[in-house]
């Protein structure tokens, strides 16, 4: 398998860039003193008296010279070996200059390569702290491992501030809308009875409340729904049996359900997890309202409780009513989100039961799943962690 150098670990990418300097420096240094090693015997020689150096050429083509010689040529070996000394050290210290300065040259090049993507980051982290959040740095060739982590991490940072910012919008067009119609109600209705223009009667009064019921409903999804933004919707777990939790949900329901005229099929069985059971509760709530909502018409709600798997525990909710769109199961969950034209605000609620929903479930560790079910109708599975066997 091939292995990018620029894709290495920085540690070791460092590593390798200080050992192919330093053997790039001794190689610099070795050669080029080597090579001057003829120019350096002639300027030796050059030195050398007469005698001295018919006696050096003698030794070194394996003849005995004469003692005269000879004598000559050790009585200079004392000053000669510290000129030759000090010639060698000039060499060694101007080839070591040429390492140094071609070392340092490829040195920069190489640490440009590598901090080129960082640079290119810090541009794009400026641009991402005045508010661009389509800021994108790219993938890049070049860089050690960590770097190409970091820049990617970025990417994905950007990206996810981005899908944020645009749900951020999103949500407080959708709450001003939502908001708009039961104030535009109130208003109109408290200044029509202020003026004279209206009766006070007990029945638009009574109409107002409902109006105010629904904001406060509306308030305290939004307070949920901040709450699991933060982390702080589920402080406390326990043991919980979601049989026990559905059956005491589906008694409290049975007004409600009749109301639209659904009856109640269950097959719960017990299955523990580990959670806030009120917010459980609330869950399950969310889910028997939404199904009294937009699928009353299907008259039966089945509720099922039950293991999936090893690990994971599951509650779920079958209507026969019109069901949901094909594509609900990739679909984000905004705040008001319904899965068509019908599921309007003509059928009550606010909107956001689904939202609540999958904020529970994310909180506990799990997750909501969308499925169309055979013959007609939805089923919405809200799935949990099991709690460990003792």
């Amino acid at each position: 398998m091939k292995v990018s150098l620029s894709r290495l670990p920085l540690g070791i990418l460092t590593a390798l860039v200080i050992v192919v300097l330093l053997v790039f420096s001794v190689v610099i240094v070795y050669g080029g003193v080597n090579s001057m090693e003829s120019q350096l015997e002639a300027k030796l020689l050059e030195r050398m008296p007469a005698k001295a150096v018919e006696a050096y050429k003698d030794l070194n083509s394996g003849k005995v010279p004469s003692p005269d010689s000879l004598q000559v040529l050790l009585a200079s070996t004392e000053e000669l070996e510290e000129w030759g000394n000090w010639e060698v050290d000039k060499l060694i210290l101007g080839f070591g200059g040429i390492a140094v300065a071609f070392c340092g040259l490829v040195g920069y090049w190489l640490a440009r390569k590598i901090s080129r993507p960082l640079e290119a980051l810090a541009r794009a982290t400026q641009d991402l702290r005045a508010g661009d959040f389509a800021v994108r740095v790219g993938s890049i060739r070049k860089g050690a491992k960590e770097v190409a982590t970091l820049v990617k991490t970025f990417d994905e940072l950007a990206a996810e501030l981005e899908s944020m910012e645009d749900r951020l919008r999103f949500n407080t067009m959708a709450v001003a809308h939502e908001l708009r119609t039961p104030l535009t109600i109130l208003q109109g209705n408290l200044q029509g009875m202020a003026d004279g223009v209206f009766p006070l009667e007990q029945e638009r009064v009574r109409q107002l409340l409902l109006q105010v019921e629904g904001l406060s409903a509306l308030v305290e999804d939004l307070r949920t729904l901040s709450l699991a933004a933060g982390q702080k919707l589920v402080t406390q777990r326990h043991p919980v049996d979601l049989a026990v939790e559905a059956t005491q949900v589906l008694g409290a329901s049975n007004t409600l359900l009749g109301s639209v005229g659904m009856s109640v099929e269950v097959a719960l069985e017990p299955v523990r997890v580990s959670g806030d059971s009120q917010r459980l509760r609330q869950a399950l709530l969310a889910l028997i309202e939404n199904a009294t909502r937009y699928a009353a018409d299907g008259r039966v709600l089945r509720c099922e409780t039950g293991r999936r798997g090893v690990d994971e525990a599951f509650v779920r909710m079958l209507d026969r009513g019109p069901g949901l769109p094909d594509d609900v199961s990739t679909h984000s969950i905004d705040l008001f989100w319904r899965g068509d034209a019908s599921r309007s605000r003509a059928t009550g609620g606010t909107g956001l039961g689904l939202s609540v929903v999958q904020a529970i479930a994310k909180a506990h560790g799990g997750r909501l799943e969308f499925a169309a079910r055979a013959g007609g109708g939805a089923v919405i599975t809200l799935v949990l962690p099991r709690e460990p066997a003792l």
